[in-house]
């Protein structure tokens, strides 16, 4: 079972100005692309190849290191074109009262999200995830996600932010910061809704 590109559910200039045309083309069609395959290259003939990503996750330290780089890679992008959009929309029903208990208020996950994604050094993301019933921040380091079991923080992720240089440079040059807050305006806080009774 081949793993293959998932197509954007909106155009490449839908995100704009928050992220530019061009970073989405060269980051869907290119990164993402490459991610998935270079996995089906490190997978072939071996019994990873008919494992969905969940189940390769679960397992990530028993495969070989392009399957944990890619792999990750190839689910983390898939989550995160999935809760971008353009509604400008704010989280809603039980996630609002979970993040409300949880955080204090949306602006303060915001500012937790933020602070995670601004303090990974190097490459990594930010994450959302739901952890024994409960909402947790962390954050990880490369394409490693909280569903893996080498996470220092393990849980389902609802919310996944890229923080790779690729998914920013070409607008904000060095200043991941900006990025961080420009984000906000175009996550789709249905999708996350929807991941987050999933994982409950």
């Amino acid at each position: 079972m081949a793993h293959t590109l998932p197509a954007l559910p909106y155009g490449y200039d839908a995100l704009e100005p928050h992220i530019d045309t061009m970073t989405m083309q060269i980051h869907h069609g290119k990164h993402h692309q490459a991610y998935v395959d270079n996995l089906n290259k490190a997978l072939a003939g071996t019994d990873g190849e008919n494992k969905s990503l969940e189940e390769l996750m679960a397992n990530i330290s028993s495969y070989p290191v392009a399957v944990r780089n890619n792999g990750g890679g190839h689910y983390n992008h898939s989550l995160f074109w999935s809760v971008l959009g353009t509604g400008n929309s704010t989280p809603s029903g039980k996630l609002a009262d979970a993040i409300n208990a949880t955080f204090g208020s949306f602006d303060a996950l915001k500012e937790k999200m933020n602070t995670a994604g601004a303090t990974r050094f190097g490459s990594g993301w930010a994450w959302l995830s739901v952890s024994g019933g409960n909402l947790v921040v962390s954050s990880t380091p490369n394409q490693d996600n909280p569903l893996m079991d080498v996470a220092e923080v393990k849980g389902t992720p609802i919310l996944g932010i890229d923080v790779w240089e690729h998914a920013y440079y070409l607008k904000y040059q060095n200043k991941r910061p900006d990025y961080l807050s420009a984000i906000w305006n175009v996550i789709n806080w249905r999708e996350v809704e929807k991941r987050y009774e999933a994982a409950l």
